[in-house]
């Protein structure tokens, strides 16, 4: 059983951290930003002061934050993860953040002799609770395979893609593609309603279909109930797609719908949605149309 520091027990980060407790590790956690969660500490946590003394104790150290500024500040502050490690231990970083930046990070990590893996996930609240995760690892192939059981305590779609940043790489197509499926379920949701249909029985068609997917299943749900508690935030995606967007110019490239579906997020914002789930998206289409398809 691995000693494994983890920094960042929210949403997500919380129940992934739970599941390794039940496969049996050690956990070290960090106080320096929020006092350590009693139930995670009552099932034999150890809480630290800041992730230095984290680093220092761990074979493995996981940050699990919202943001490339978050990642930067745990790994490279006074105190921080860069000055508790070195040769022998893991950073595994999955959170989902610029692919440019996690190059330098891992860069700077190998440096104290190190290793680095990006591992950004996708399955949302449910899948990490669930530990059904999928992970998108980027990073060396002895790091992968050290790592791997911790992998599959937390998910079940485990992929070394590449090198690093490739994880990140993958983990910003991801969120283009569920960003677009749920703005199309949003949109046919939204159609069938306005035209007179009720849109549950609408979904329960589609479900059996071509059109049938997860997000038809899960957010489309959330749609029609109105239930927009996170989940995985808006503005944690609008991040993801600020991410694909900024690539995409450094690329030459041309993300027309990434960039519709970004402006939907945005109306969903200016209404006061920032932390709405991001199946809360319909939400921007119905101010709109003004028309809802509840009958709100």
């Amino acid at each position: 059983m691995a000693k494994i520091g983890f920094i960042g027990t929210g949403i997500m980060g919380k129940p992934m951290a739970q599941n390794l407790q039940k496969a049996g590790h050690t956990l070290f956690l960090s106080e320096h930003h929020d006092p350590a969660p009693a139930d995670l500490v009552a099932a034999g946590a150890i809480a630290l002061a800041n992730p230095q003394e984290v680093a220092q104790e761990a074979e493995f150290i996981i940050v699990m934050v919202p943001d490339t500024p978050q990642v930067e500040d745990v790994l490279f502050r006074e105190g921080g993860v860069a000055s508790g490690v070195g040769a022998g231990k893991v950073v595994i970083d999955m959170s989902s953040i610029s692919p440019t930046a996690t190059k330098t990070f891992a860069e700077k990590i190998k440096a104290t002799g190190a290793a680095y893996l990006d591992a950004p996930v996708s399955g949302g609240e449910v899948g990490a609770k669930a530990a059904t995760l999928s992970i998108m690892v980027g990073g060396c192939p002895n790091a992968f395979e050290r790592a791997l059981p911790l992998f599959q305590a937390m998910g079940k779609n485990i992929t070394r893609v590449g090198g690093n940043g490739d994880g990140q790489t993958a983990k910003v197509a991801n969120q283009i593609i569920v960003a677009l499926n749920i703005q199309a379920v949003a949109e046919a949701l939204l159609f069938a309603a306005k035209n007179g249909a009720d849109p549950a029985k609408v979904r329960e068609a589609l479900m059996g279909g071509f059109a049938g997917s997860k997000i038809l299943e899960v957010h489309g749900e959330r749609m029609i109930k109105g239930t927009f508690d996170p989940g995985f935030r808006i503005s944690l995606h609008q991040k993801d797609l600020n991410l694909a967007l900024s690539g995409a110019r450094e690329l030459g490239l041309n993300l027309p719908n990434t960039a519709n579906a970004q402006q939907v997020f945005s109306t969903c914002a200016a209404l006061g949605g920032s932390g709405w789930d991001h199946s809360g998206l319909i939400k921007g289409l119905e101010h709109m149309a003004n028309f809802n398809i509840r009958g709100e």
